[in-house]
């Protein structure tokens, strides 16, 4: 039986949701934001009647503002949001138990199967559009292909509430071989940059460029890339994908911007307390700690390291992390937001000492911590050094 695979994304979800929740504000500009005053003030999502008007996911607030003065703005409500995304699931259960969420507002959804059901995958992409639309009051646009990868890019092509299959991978190449690399899932500016220099500026230029190169600057990533580029993807959808945990990560933007490793450094342990404590909770220990840093420009900047063994310990991850701000980050450029996740986890099963007991004594401290924390609250016990001013703790 020929694979066939639908990315059903959700437009404008999070303004979508709030003209749900009031149909009087359909066809006006609603923009979805953070509070400017706590240095948050970021565009989430915005209708389409606003988007006409200039303003993008990721502009700060008050560029939205001078673009449409007289929108309706919302700050985010994202227990409002999870509703609506369960709710379409439902839907999409409907039709088929094969359903792959992807995030909070896109889903895969595997056709092959059902078409004698429901009729050709257009057909059944339109009764789901319609059933979503109808039921929740968000339209969608869907991409129909022979794998996840070309749904997901063919979700792309038609927005909003459009409907576009790319039943072969032939199909794909001749849609998406002239586009800009930038254009391929996987691919951000840097990608894009550093690709530039492979003279490397569109999707079919990257198919063609040998894969042993790329894998010799990029590891398996960059033959991802290429494989990507090919319209090649072997992943199932997999129902069950979001039920054990990938990460565990924190993330904050600082009221005023941090100058200098020692105020970094401080919200990168409170982080890293927090991250490990979750970790514990849900019993689980990791190999991979992920440090993202945003400076005052608003440009990402993420790397990751292996720690030597599984860990829970914020001590443990905390110096891993730091050692990554040292190694790749400028003293003098300022940072607005810190975030460090804790990923390739597995369930603990045991725990792992050391020679000179260095790691028993930090085992016993998290331990203390947890039980004060269990019974009298997560501010109830903290470091000394969490109540300096640029703290997460401190005076703000």
């Amino acid at each position: 039986m020929k694979k066939v695979v639908a990315l059903a994304d959700m437009n404008s979800f999070y303004s979508s949701c709030h003209i749900a929740e009031n149909p009087a504000l359909e066809g006006k500009k609603v923009i979805v934001a953070g509070n400017s005053e706590k240095r948050i003030g970021i565009v989430l999502a915005a209708s389409y009647p606003a988007k006409a008007s200039g303003v993008k996911t990721g502009m700060n607030l008050w560029e939205a503002k001078a673009l449409c003065p007289n929108a309706i703005f919302f700050e985010p409500h994202f227990s409002l949001y999870l509703d609506y995304s369960c709710r379409i699931m439902k839907i999409m259960k409907d039709f088929t138990d094969l359903v792959e969420p992807f995030s909070i507002d896109e889903a895969f959804i595997q056709l092959s199967g059902i078409t004698g059901l429901f009729g050709t995958p257009p057909e059944i992409a339109r009764k789901l559009q319609n059933r979503i639309r109808q039921e929740i009051g968000v339209c969608c646009s869907i991409g129909i292909g022979p794998n996840k990868l070309i749904a997901k890019m063919a979700a792309e092509l038609k927005k909003p509430n459009g409907i576009s299959y790319l039943e072969t991978i032939e199909d794909y190449r001749r849609v998406f071989y002239p586009k800009p690399v930038r254009r391929l899932f996987g691919i951000g500016p840097r990608y894009q940059k550093h690709l530039r220099y492979f003279n490397i500026h569109t999707i079919g230029e990257l198919a063609s460029f040998p894969v042993e190169i790329l894998k010799q600057r990029w590891g398996k990533n960059g033959e991802l890339m290429w494989l990507y580029a090919q319209g090649l993807d072997s992943s199932p959808v997999a129902p069950d994908s979001l039920k054990s945990a990938k990460s565990i990560g924190k993330q904050r933007t600082m009221p005023r911007d941090l100058l200098g490793f020692e105020k970094i450094k401080l919200v990168i342990n409170e982080l890293s307390q927090m991250v490990c404590r979750r970790a514990r909770q849900q019993g689980y220990v990791g190999k991979v700690v992920f440090l993202t840093l945003r400076d005052s420009e608003l440009s990402f900047f993420g790397h990751s390291t292996s720690l030597a063994s599984h860990s829970d310990l914020p001590d443990e991850v905390s110096r891993a992390a730091c050692t990554l701000l040292e190694i790749n980050w400028q003293e003098a450029r300022p940072v607005r937001l810190v975030g460090l996740a804790l990923s390739k986890l597995v369930k603990k099963e045991f725990e792992q000492g050391d020679l000179f007991g260095y790691k028993e004594k930090q085992i016993q401290i998290v331990k203390t911590c947890d039980l004060i924390k269990n019974r009298f609250g997560e501010a109830s016990i903290f470091y000394g050094a969490s109540l300096k001013e640029d703290s997460l703790h401190g005076k703000r």
